[in-house]
């Protein structure tokens, strides 16, 4: 079983306009509310992958309740910890090819809520088999909770995989408890080492083989439409993609999570796994609907990917 975990989940309403006219009343037919989140971006993708997975992670009011009454009309299985705060609202504009977001903050989570999500969360990942935690932390959540979460993994040989950024993600690498994969952009990559990194080969083979990231199997940067670099152990990998028509790239990070993951689940091969994820992030791309994927397409992008070990 997987398990996923968004601590700061929200609902997500993204707005297509053909142009986004500032101090003016903007009017659409195109749009979408979703259970948002980079997590139940990962959740909703697995669910169309015929995965078993079971979401998990904060919810609180009114909003708290359309999330979980969103998954469940999808037949998705979840068991979130109620919150006294409200859950937040993301509202993305998608226009003349750019994506305006406006962000909630989200709820202030009390020490008390902390300590019982363990409890919940070392409940639920003493049934899986790889827990997948995304996303950013809620206010009032200590940066080093991500590396609490991974501990209790590793309490009960449960794989950890990990895409966050900033000051949890530097937490984890500094802690003893490591995830199995993380997944920073190259901007993330270049901000955690405090140097600018260029995309040519030994840049990033020397970024990547920073002893920052020592004890995590799977370092995978993400280059946008350059594709990806992967570090397995010692061996390196570079990813090239083919040119896709982009209709909506919100969420494509989280499908790739999804895609490793469930090439994971099914012991998949170094090249097979990175053309799995690859496959899905282009597939969300291609969709209206963040966290949307349509598998007609899935043969057809996945051969034209390239792989070579460098």
């Amino acid at each position: 079983m997987i398990l996923t975990i968004t601590m700061n989940p929200s609902v997500d309403i993204s707005y297509q306009v053909d142009n986004l006219s500032i101090n003016h009343v903007n009017r659409t037919n195109k749009w979408s509310k979703t259970a948002g989140g980079k997590g139940l971006n990962v959740t909703r993708v697995l669910n169309q992958l015929n995965e078993q997975v079971v979401a998990s992670g904060l919810k609180g009011g009114k909003l708290g309740e359309y999330l979980e009454q969103s998954l469940n009309e999808h037949k998705i299985t979840n068991h979130f910890f109620e919150i006294q705060g409200n859950t937040r609202n993301c509202i993305a504009i998608l226009h003349e090819g750019n994506q305006t977001e406006i962000l909630e903050d989200g709820p202030t989570i009390s020490s008390e809520e902390i300590e019982n999500f363990k409890a919940h969360f070392e409940e639920l990942v003493s049934k899986t088999d790889i827990a997948v935690i995304s996303g950013s932390l809620p206010k009032g959540v200590d940066s080093k909770f991500y590396s609490n979460l991974i501990k209790i993994c590793d309490k009960h040989a449960v794989t950890a995989i990990l895409d966050c950024s900033n000051k949890a993600l530097i937490e984890v690498l500094r802690g003893q408890y490591k995830p199995l994969l993380i997944k920073p952009n190259i901007d993330e990559l270049s901000e955690l080492l405090g140097e600018h990194i260029d995309e040519d080969i030994e840049s990033l083979k020397q970024a990547v083989a920073n002893p920052m990231f020592e004890n995590i199997e799977w370092v995978v940067v993400s280059l946008g439409s350059n594709g990806v670099f992967a570090k397995h152990n010692d061996k390196y990998y570079k990813v090239d993609i083919p040119q896709i028509q982009v209709v909506n790239p919100v969420g494509s990070g989280d499908s790739m999570i999804a895609g490793f993951t469930s090439a994971l689940m099914n012991n998949a091969t170094d090249e097979a796994l990175l053309k799995k994820a690859n496959t899905i992030g282009m597939l969300n791309a291609q969709e209206t609907v963040t966290g949307s994927i349509n598998l007609k397409n899935y043969d057809d992008l996945y051969n034209k990917i390239n792989i070579i070990e460098v």
